[in-house]
């Protein structure tokens, strides 16, 4: 479209050099790879729960949001959103040493997020089959036994909560005090917990396991903090109808950091997103929409979609006068398109998207996927606004570990998702 060929062949000017600055021209892709990096950047710290990550990635796009003079909900009024919730958190050690090779964490292995502090040295090692395991009575006598100057290694875990009816997060929390490990098949992946349990977990990489465990050392700092302060960061354009939106949402919170030597910087998930938030900003503040337009950075999503199940129950103005909701997660790489969830929803607003593709060929494929409670879409739907959550298919996979980093993020595309969503919130009728 012609009104767009500006904006993205000629983003911003950066001004550069000494005091005759020479002016640098960004594309729109070197600018969202800028973003990404500042916001997966090591003064982040993962925008997580410990060294003011998270606060530190809210202040700058705060600062994103006045520079493009985006404006309160309410005149005068605030542009963050303040809520709290509990997280257990790692500010200091997380090491793992078995016989005697010390173990990398992050790469070979990961504490369960609601372990709690542990440090010993030269455990003996005891491995324990869960097999045979297979009911209650079984499993209360075996956790009778277990000492704390023990390490266990479970195997067969999966078969022990088949039999129980339980799920594998709940096996973890019926362990006692001590330290336990968990052979991990599959990738390696990490969270956030709101709560903190007895028990000391790792799951280690099966490949990283010797073939014999005689002596575990362990050194975890685990702080429960029943109270973080998070904020939601909400920001408007007024359009030429006032009292009626279209909302772009983006979580800008990811996992921290696992002890003080692990950072999950999160540039996919969801740095990315974040940024395309912001040059959608900066586009609709220089092309003033016929529908205001709000813009929602929403913490605690990493938690359990935290800080948007809050907003709905907490609306900054009435859910009701929203038209449509377009929320943005893990958008480094659509080389092999988008996938749109509850588009099985929304068929006529789908085909809308499809349209606008077909004619201007954006993208090579637009997938359907039904309602999904995976990401800050879904309490607004769950409230009945129209709502679809857009993610990008394709580059390396990296998914809440330690190499999500800027360096992985391609871009691929992702300035075609940025014009189909203009184009999209145009046509809203």
């Amino acid at each position: 479209m012609n009104k767009l060929s500006g904006l993205f062949a000629l983003v911003f000017l950066v001004f550069a050099g000494d005091a005759n600055a020479q002016k640098r021209i960004l594309t729109e892709k070197q600018w969202l790879q800028n973003q990404i990096e500042l916001l997966a950047g090591k003064d982040m710290h993962g925008r997580g729960y410990v060294l003011g990550g998270k606060d530190s990635a809210a202040k700058y796009i705060l600062k994103k949001f006045k520079e493009f003079k985006l404006q309160p909900i309410v005149k005068d009024g605030p542009m963050a959103q303040a809520f709290d919730f509990p997280v257990n958190t790692f500010p200091g050690k997380v090491e793992l040493k078995i016989n005697e090779t010390r173990l990398s964490p992050g790469v070979d292995f990961m504490i369960d997020p609601a372990s709690s502090s542990f440090t010993a040295e030269n455990m003996v090692f005891s491995s324990i089959d869960l097999k045979k395991v297979d009911d209650t009575a079984k499993w209360n006598k075996l956790v009778s036994s277990f000492e704390t100057n023990h390490a266990y290694a479970f195997e067969h875990v999966d078969k022990f909560c088949e039999a129980l009816e339980i799920r594998k997060e709940k096996f973890v929390k019926m362990l006692p005090k001590g330290v336990f490990v968990l052979p991990k098949e599959d990738k390696l992946m990490w969270g956030v917990s709101r709560e903190a349990m007895e028990g000391t977990v790792f799951y280690v990489k099966e490949e990283s396991l010797p073939k014999k465990m005689k002596t575990l050392s362990v050194d975890v700092n685990a702080v429960f903090e029943p109270k973080v302060r998070n904020e939601n960061l909400v920001g408007m354009i007024i359009g030429d109808v006032k009292d009626s939106f279209i909302v772009f949402s983006a979580h800008y919170d990811h996992l921290g950091m696992m002890g003080d030597s692990a950072t999950f910087p999160g540039a996919s998930d969801n740095a990315s997103g974040s940024a395309m938030m912001l040059s959608l900003a900066n586009y609709f503040s220089k092309h003033p929409p016929h529908y205001s337009i709000v813009f929602i950075a929403f913490a605690g999503e990493e938690a359990g979609l935290i800080g948007s199940e809050w907003f709905v129950w907490h609306p900054m103005f009435p859910l009701a006068s929203i038209k449509f909701l377009v929320n943005i997660d893990i958008m480094g790489d659509a080389s092999r398109g988008i996938t749109v969830v509850n588009a099985t929803e929304y068929p006529d607003a789908f085909s809308s998207l499809l349209g606008i593709n077909e004619k201007m060929q954006y993208l090579p494929e637009i997938k359907s996927r039904g309602t999904a409670a995976n990401s800050d879409h879904y309490y607004f739907t769950k409230a009945g606004v129209p709502s679809f959550f857009i993610y990008s298919n394709g580059g390396s996979g990296y998914y809440h570990d330690v190499f999500d980093l800027p360096s992985e993020v391609s871009l691929t595309n992702i300035g075609s998702v940025t014009k189909l969503l203009i184009d999209f919130a145009s046509n809203i009728k």
